[in-house]
C-alpha cells in the first residue's frame, strides 16, 4: 500500500482516539523513597500523604513509598531526587550539611529543645533552606521533626567522660561532631543497621530519638537512655520541580494541600510518638533517666562550642535564620 492510497477507516479511527484517550487519562505514578521502617511515625505519615493525594485528585496521581532504603539509599535519596531518577523522596535534612550548613541547623544542641522553639527555628529557616533546594532544581514539600534526641549506652551516664572513647553512632554532621567534642569515636551506622552494630560491637553508643530506639528494640542490645533532648533533627520531603510542573494544575494545588495537613499532622504525631516511645523503651527493660548536673553540663558546653562553628560555617544565611529565630522569641 503506498502513503498515497492509505486512508484511515473508521474502525482505525475509533481505535486509534481510544488509544489516545486511555494514554492521556493513564494515571502519573510516583516511587518515593524513605529509609525508615513501616512502622518508624514518619513513613505511616507520609504513607498517609500519599493516600490523600491519591484520593484528591482520583487516581490521577499514584505515589508509591518504598519504606527501609528497599529501593534507594538514604545517602543517595536527594541526588536521585534531582536527577531524575525518582521524583519524591524523603530524606534526614541534616545529611546535607556537607552541601550547606543551613541543613544543619535543627541539629545544634540545645538551639531548640522544645517542639514550639523547634517550630520557631523552623519558620525562621524554611524559606533560606526552599531557596537553597530551589536552585538545584528541587522543591521542599514539608518537614516533619524527630522526637528530642537523647543518648543510648550499655552503662548509664553521669558525666560527659562516660563517653570518652566509646565508639558511637553517627547519623550526621551534628552527631559525629558532639562525639569528637566529648571524646567518643564517631562511626557512620544508618537505622536499618543499628542492632547488629550494637550486637557486633562496632558501636557502644548512639545519639537519637526514643522513637528510633523503640522501632529497632533497642532492649535487644542495650539497656540505658539518657533522655538529654539535644536537638530535634527533621526530615523533609522534596519533588523534583519539573516533574511537579508537569502536572496539572488540579493535581499540583491538591499536592501542596496534601503536603501541609501532612506537616501539620507530622509534628502531632511527632510529639505523641516522644511520649508514646518512651514508654515502650520503659516497659521493655531500658532504664530512661535525665541528664546529671555534670552531663548537662558537659553537654551544653558542647553545644555552645557547636553553636559557634555553626555560625561561623554558615555564614550570611545562618546570620539571618539564627536572627529571625531570636526575634521571635522575644
Amino acid at each position: 500500500m503506498t502513503l498515497r492510497s492509505f486512508r484511515m477507516t473508521p474502525l482505525m479511527m475509533a481505535i486509534s482516539l481510544a488509544a489516545a484517550s486511555t494514554q492521556a487519562s493513564a494515571a502519573t505514578e510516583w516511587d518515593m523513597p524513605t529509609p525508615y521502617g513501616d512502622r518508624t511515625f514518619h513513613t505511616v505519615n507520609i504513607s498517609e500523604f500519599a493516600d490523600d493525594v491519591r484520593e484528591a485528585t482520583d487516581g490521577e496521581l499514584d505515589i508509591t513509598v518504598h519504606s527501609n532504603g528497599s529501593l534507594i539509599g538514604h545517602a543517595e535519596i536527594k541526588n536521585s531526587v534531582r536527577r531524575g531518577i525518582v521524583p519524591i523522596g524523603e530524606l534526614i535534612m541534616s545529611r546535607l550539611a556537607n552541601e550547606n550548613p543551613i541543613y544543619e541547623v535543627d541539629s545544634v544542641p540545645y538551639l531548640a529543645t522544645s517542639y514550639d522553639d523547634a517550630w520557631t527555628l523552623w519558620e525562621a529557616s524554611r524559606d533560606i533552606i526552599s531557596e537553597d533546594l530551589e536552585g538545584q532544581g528541587l522543591r521542599l514539600l514539608f518537614s516533619v521533626p524527630w522526637p528530642p534526641q537523647g543518648i543510648y549506652t550499655n552503662d548509664g551516664l553521669e558525666s560527659g567522660d562516660d563517653l570518652r572513647n566509646l565508639s558511637m553512632r553517627a547519623y550526621n554532621t551534628a552527631s559525629e561532631r558532639i562525639a569528637q567534642l566529648t571524646g567518643a569515636v564517631p562511626t557512620q551506622v544508618e537505622v536499618p543497621d543499628i542492632p547488629t552494630a550494637f550486637s557486633t560491637g562496632r558501636v557502644e553508643a548512639m545519639i537519637t530519638s526514643p522513637a528510633t530506639g523503640a522501632d529497632t528494640k533497642a532492649w535487644d542490645y542495650l539497656s540505658h537512655f539518657n533522655h538529654a533532648q539535644l536537638w530535634l533533627p527533621k526530615n523533609m520531603v522534596i519533588v523534583s520541580e519539573s516533574e511537579f510542573s508537569r502536572l496539572d494544575e488540579a493535581t499540583r494545588e491538591a499536592v501542596l494541600e496534601a503536603a501541609a495537613e501532612a506537616e501539620q499532622r507530622g509534628w502531632e504525631m511527632s510529639r505523641q510518638e516522644t511520649e508514646d516511645a518512651l514508654a515502650v523503651l520503659e516497659e521493655n527493660g531500658i532504664e530512661v533517666s535525665e541528664p546529671s548536673d555534670a552531663l548537662s553540663e558537659s553537654l551544653r558546653s558542647v553545644g555552645e562550642t557547636m553553636t559557634s562553628e555553626w555560625v561561623e560555617r554558615a555564614g550570611a544565611q545562618g546570620k539571618t535564620i539564627l536572627d529571625a529565630y531570636e526575634n521571635a522569641q522575644e
